[in-house]
């Protein structure tokens, strides 16, 4: 019997690879039909393994879940950019490979996150979700998040609302 380990863990720049990979699968999975098409293909094409590599040696905040030595989701985080709000701590992304959602791993990504947060010090929460990404609203709302704020994303003309979710 061959146990699976699941880790969550800073990234390390041996990731960037399956890091980039990760993201292209939950990107597409996503925001496919949501984002025009041009633009998300722009967006995902934009952030390769040499992004993210860098991304990783600049000190960015990025966790990785890694299920038996395989990088399958990611959370980037850091200090809140919404100035207005409270919340001094962000999520900016929170990301599984599609076949890996649905079994508990995002809600453990997450709740490391918020820790590591805390651990810098950082109070409260906010995380923004694109509205028509049903998934991610149900996800946060699940999570204890209180829509409290909205913003427009614009993707090649075409704008998308987004909402604030926060915890204290």
């Amino acid at each position: 019997m061959k146990t699976l380990t699941i880790d969550i863990r800073r990234a390390e720049p041996r990731d960037a690879e399956a890091i980039a990979e990760t993201h292209e699968a939950a990107w597409l999975g996503a925001y496919s039909g949501i984002i025009p098409h041009r633009a998300l293909l722009s967006m995902v094409n934009r952030r390769g393994s040499q992004w993210w590599a860098n991304a990783i040696r600049n000190a960015t905040s990025i966790l990785v879940v890694d299920v038996g030595g395989e990088v399958v989701g990611y959370a980037t985080l850091g200090r809140s950019r919404a100035r207005q709000l409270a919340q001094e701590g962000e999520i900016y992304e929170l990301y599984l490979r599609p076949e890996y959602q649905g079994i508990g791993l995002g809600s453990r990504l997450f709740k490391e996150a918020r820790r590591r947060l805390a651990q810098h010090g950082l109070k409260g929460l906010v995380v923004w979700a694109l509205e028509d990404n049903s998934n991610a609203l149900s996800f946060y709302a699940g999570s204890g998040g209180k829509d409290i704020a909205e913003g427009v994303e614009v993707f090649e003309n075409k704008a998308l609302k987004k909402v604030g979710f926060i915890w204290d």
